[in-house]
């Protein structure tokens, strides 16, 4: 299951237009890109408000610098490694602040029951992935909830991709290990 929209044929287009300045176009990428972007900074952060900050800074990072853009890449990779490089300066800004991270999960569901039930485990995924290094959370993200290919990972966090895999295997063991059970996903 995507957790965001598919990228539309002509995104080149958008790009290439918000690049020349047309506020059109501009506004499209904002709207196309900060939810994912959202998405990724919460879970690297655990904060709603930090997420909404880096998400952002992202955005605002990303608008400024079109023109490096290199049209070879796939633009994913460039969004998610600048949101990348901007939740290491929140945790980074973190540490000097000594701030410790929340672990409030929201979560909706159909029934008030299954709300809660749905909460709980969401919380405790959440508390678990919380707790893995940077490294391997990072590559859990943009894997399962970014749905970014072995290949993207590797171009964004500029790693070899049997280190990406790696990375992807070790964190699924210390997920479930921190988790409690074997009954998530591989």
């Amino acid at each position: 299951m995507r957790l965001h929209e598919a990228q539309p044929q002509d995104e080149s287009t958008h790009i290439a237009l918000a690049a020349d300045g047309d506020g059109t176009a501009r506004e499209w990428l904002v709207r196309r890109w900060t939810p994912p972007v959202y998405r990724f900074s919460l879970r690297m952060l655990s904060n709603e408000q930090d997420a909404y900050d880096a998400a952002q800074d992202t955005m605002v990072k990303v608008l400024n610098n079109l023109h490096r853009y290199d049209r070879n890449r796939a633009f994913s990779t460039w969004v998610f490694g600048i949101a990348r490089n901007t939740c290491i300066d929140e945790h980074r800004k973190r540490r000097r602040r000594g701030d410790m991270p929340s672990t409030e999960v929201v979560d909706t569901g159909p029934t008030p029951l299954q709300e809660v039930a749905r909460h709980l485990r969401a919380e405790r995924v959440h508390e678990a992935l919380a707790e893995l290094p940077p490294m391997y959370r990072e590559v859990l993200i943009m894997y399962h909830f970014e749905h970014l290919k072995y290949a993207e990972i590797a171009e964004a966090l500029e790693l070899p991709m049997g280190t990406v895999m790696n990375r992807i295997f070790r964190a699924r063991q210390k997920l479930r290990d921190l988790y409690g059970t074997n009954d998530l996903p591989a």
